[in-house]
């Protein structure tokens, strides 16, 4: 993929990181109770997602490699639609916000498994 030259360019990395900066700025108003908890899981899996699509991107000279970093996104991805679903049946978060951030997981989730599925193509 010569048009693209880090994973800085790449689109699933840029929503990637955009949504941890909302998680982020929407976990401020959890209760202070969940400060080691629900917060800082949330917090994680979701700046995870970018940081596995960049460590994937350094390791696309091996194709396997590669694969197992996107994988390891993806499950990032998943883990941090589970803490919405969680925050939103603590009642923390709308129905609302809860649609709107499963949606953008979901995108990138579909993003990343493109991506695993093209693998050949990032990696030549």
């Amino acid at each position: 993929m010569g048009f693209v030259s880090s994973s800085r360019e790449l689109e699933v990395y840029k929503l990637a990181r955009q949504m941890s900066l909302e998680i982020y700025t929407l976990t401020l108003s959890f209760p202070k109770e969940e400060r080691y908890s629900l917060t800082d899981q949330i917090r994680r899996s979701s700046r995870s997602i970018g940081a596995q699509i960049a460590e994937s991107w350094a390791k696309k000279r091996y194709e396997k490699h590669f694969v197992s970093k996107l994988t390891d996104a993806d499950g990032e991805q998943q883990e941090t639609q589970h803490w919405i679903e969680t925050a939103f049946d603590c009642g923390y978060i709308s129905e609302e916000q809860q649609q709107f951030f499963l949606s953008k997981y979901a995108e990138i989730g579909k993003m990343i498994q493109s991506m695993i599925n093209k693998a050949g193509l990032f990696c030549k």
